[in-house]
C-alpha cells in the first residue's frame, strides 16, 4: 500500500510517498481501507521532531473509512462499518489497524470526508469548551487563528454555549469566515494590536479566557488580555513553542490561570472519547456545526498540503486523500 513517511525530522521536503505492508490487524484492532485523513499541525510537529517520536513513522493521527477486517476480541464494529478516529497513528496511508477502542461510528448522514475533518479538531474544541474552560452564558472568549480548523469550530461552539467571540485572524478573507462562523467582533492581527483592540473591546476589563493555539508569538499578548482570575489555554504551537512561564508572572497579572492541555489527557476513557466524538459528529448530522473543508489533496502530495498549512494559507481543514 501507499503511505507517507519519514525517516528523519526535518522540514516538509523530509515527507516520503512509501510503499509499505498493508497491517494486519491485532487483537482489538480493525483494519480501516482509509478514505480521507486529516492533516492537523501535532502532524508537523512530529515531522520536525518538537514532539518526540520513533522513526521511520507513517504520519497521521485522523480520518475516517470503512472496516474491511476485524482482529481478535473485537465484538462491537464489524466489516463494512462506516468508522473516523483520532489520536490514531499511521492515518497517511490506503490503510491502518487501528484500536477498535479509539474508532467510533460514522452517522448515514455524514460523508467520511467530513468526518475526519471532525473528528480530532472537533473533540478538542469539546474539551477546550466543555471542560478545560468551561463556558458558559456571559463569558467572553479570545480565540487566536479563528479562521482555522479548529479556530471555526470554536468559534461556532463558543456561540452555541453563549459566550461573547472576538477571534483573531490575519486577513480580510479570513475575518469574513470568522464572522460568518458567528463571531461577535474580529481582529485582524497584522493590522491591528490584538490586545490594544481586545482591551478596548472589553472596555478595559480583559477576557474570560484566551484560547491560544499560536503559541511564541501571542502567548504575553494572550497574557495581557485576561481579566482577573482569567484563564490562558495555551493549546498549540504554531510559530513556535511557548518558553518556561515563571509562576510569578500569573500572580502579578491577577492571578490568572495557566494550562497546557492536550485531546490525549482529555479522552481518557472510552466512554469520554464517545461522549464527546458522538457530541461533534451528531451535531454535524444535525446541521448545528458546521465542518469547512479547506482543501483535500492526493496522498502523494502530503508535503504541499504541510507547507500550506505552516505558512498561514489554509481557512478551515485541509485533508490528504489516499
Amino acid at each position: 500500500m501507499k503511505a507517507i513517511q519519514i525517516k528523519e525530522h526535518g522540514g516538509p521536503e523530509v515527507l516520503s510517498h512509501e510503499e509499505i505492508d498493508v497491517p494486519e490487524p491485532q487483537g482489538g484492532q480493525v483494519l480501516v481501507k482509509v478514505e480521507a485523513a486529516g492533516l492537523n499541525y501535532i502532524d508537523t510537529y512530529h515531522r520536525t521532531g518538537l514532539y518526540p517520536v520513533e522513526l521511520p513513522l507513517t504520519l497521521g493521527l485522523e480520518g475516517a473509512g470503512v472496516v474491511e477486517e476485524v482482529g481478535a476480541d473485537v465484538d462491537d464494529i464489524a466489516v463494512g462499518a462506516r468508522v473516523a478516529w483520532a489520536g490514531c497513528p499511521g492515518s497517511y496511508a490506503e490503510y491502518i489497524a487501528a484500536p477498535a477502542d479509539k474508532v467510533v461510528k460514522v452517522p448515514d448522514g455524514i460523508a467520511s470526508k467530513v468526518a475526519a475533518a471532525s473528528m480530532l479538531q472537533g473533540m478538542t474544541v469539546h474539551y477546550l469548551t466543555h471542560s478545560t474552560y468551561a463556558l458558559s452564558s456571559g463569558d467572553t472568549a479570545l480565540v487566536h487563528a479563528a479562521a482555522g480548523g479548529v479556530g471555526l469550530i470554536l468559534v461556532q461552539i463558543a456561540k452555541m454555549l453563549g459566550a461573547r467571540v472576538i477571534g483573531t485572524c490575519g486577513t480580510a478573507e479570513k475575518a469574513e469566515l470568522t464572522r460568518g462562523a458567528g463571531a461577535d467582533e474580529v481582529i485582524l492581527y497584522t493590522e491591528q494590536d490584538f490586545e490594544a483592540e481586545t482591551l478596548k473591546l472589553t472596555d478595559g476589563q480583559g477576557v474570560d479566557v484566551a484560547y491560544d493555539s499560536v503559541g511564541k508569538s501571542t502567548w504575553e499578548q494572550s497574557i495581557n488580555c485576561l481579566k482577573p482570575r482569567g484563564y490562558l489555554v495555551l493549546f498549540g504551537n504554531a510559530s513556535g513553542a511557548v518558553p518556561p512561564i515563571d509562576p510569578l508572572l500569573l500572580s502579578q497579572k491577577g492571578s490568572l490561570f495557566l494550562t497546557r492541555p492536550t485531546l490525549a489527557s482529555y479522552t481518557l476513557s472510552r466512554e469520554e472519547l464517545l461522549g464527546r466524538a458522538n457530541d461533534i459528529l451528531g451535531w454535524v448530522d444535525a446541521g448545528k456545526l458546521d465542518i469547512r473543508v479547506d482543501r483535500t489533496v492526493p496522498l502523494a502530495e502530503a508535503t504541499d498540503a504541510h507547507r500550506a498549512l505552516e505558512s498561514r494559507a489554509t481557512k478551515g481543514k485541509v485533508l490528504i486523500q489516499p
